[in-house]
């Protein structure tokens, strides 16, 4: 399948997420169904890849926009407002990831100044959740208080949003502050405290996220990270088909399949990440070449009824990490804090 390395491919996704994107740049999961920022920003990186930096850029003044007053952002809009008041740190940090992957590809450093004091508050307010065992905080709750848990897979998105600040610091020559060793300790705490993490709650190792996020943003690297991915290998990866998004559920996700296909590339297994990418492109709809969220294999059935826009950006974002369309590409795969 030659022509999944050419971007033309996935233009009906590109076209997808662009109708989906509403006038004040916000990009909900469909057409005016909910929104979240984490999967907002993912959409708009998505457009950053496919050229569409306009759209990429109102997406992110949507971002800035809707900035709460400590820094961060609710968890779900619905219609343009609010529907779900926590705030959750991996939404706010990831606006980070964003607009360094922005920075890469169009190296507009004039953007990035413009949008260094929304990062700043909400790095701030991050790092205000992080505890004196590294690991940071999952969320707010309504009220504003303080949920005192944290999650793998939030805190290592975080870790990847932490060394994209770094970076944009070094480019804007900023004071690091205690930057690096608040990255060293959230490393530390994803490593080797694993009773910080899903304190309140039944573990979520059961999800695939849990087993390939740290690899993802860098948080486990080389052997350590190869050895990682092999440990499970067999429980998530679904020959010919995906990755699982729950261990003992028989259905794969297409959004968790890319980023898979991403952590993979980091580890330098380029082979395994393009064939199990190349699995993917059975899940689109006929009907309009849009993603499917996933397939429940004995029932060969698709669910849930939906192709939202991050699963599309999604596999935009592995493609390019594949493909190399853009400068981008690079962006899981470097530690950019060196």
């Amino acid at each position: 399948m030659k022509e999944i390395e050419q971007l033309d491919y996935y233009q009906d996704s590109i076209n997808f997420i662009l109708d989906t994107q509403a006038d004040d740049g916000s990009i909900c999961w469909e057409q005016n169904k909910k929104l979240d920022p984490w999967d907002h920003i993912e959409s708009a990186m998505a457009l950053t890849v496919a050229g569409q930096t306009e759209a990429a850029k109102k997406a992110f003044e949507w971002m800035q926009s809707n900035q709460e007053s400590q820094g961060g952002w609710f968890s779900e809009y619905k219609s343009g407002l609010p529907s779900k008041k926590r705030i959750e740190t991996n939404f706010a940090a990831y606006l980070c990831v964003g607009i360094w992957h922005f920075y890469l590809v169009t190296k507009d450093k004039s953007f990035v100044e413009e949008y260094y004091p929304v990062l700043d508050r909400a790095m701030e307010f991050v790092i205000s959740m992080q505890t004196d065992s590294g690991d940071v905080l999952w969320a707010l709750d309504e009220k504003g208080s303080k949920l005192d848990d944290s999650l793998i897979t939030g805190c290592s998105s975080i870790y990847k949003s932490l060394e994209c600040f770094n970076a944009i610091k070094k480019l804007l020559n900023k004071d690091l502050g205690n930057l690096e060793d608040q990255m060293r300790s959230l490393r530390g705490a994803i490593t080797n405290k694993p009773e910080r993490f899903d304190r309140g709650w039944k573990s979520k190792e059961r999800y695939s996220m849990d087993w390939y996020y740290p690899i993802l943003c860098g948080v486990i690297t080389g052997k350590a990270g190869l050895e990682r991915f092999q440990h499970k290998e067999k429980e998530f990866i679904v020959e010919g088909l995906g990755c699982k998004c729950v261990v003992e559920e028989p259905w794969v996700t297409i959004a968790e399949s890319s980023e898979l296909v991403m952590a993979l590339a980091c580890l330098g297994e380029i082979k395994r990440a393009q064939e199990i990418f190349s699995w993917l492109h059975q899940w689109k709809d006929p009907k309009d070449n849009l993603y499917w969220t996933g397939y429940v294999y004995p029932d060969k059935a698709f669910w849930p009824i939906e192709k939202p826009t991050w699963t599309a950006a999604a596999v935009l974002l592995a493609a390019d990490t594949l493909y190399k369309f853009t400068d981008g590409s690079e962006l899981f795969l470097r530690d950019w804090s060196k």
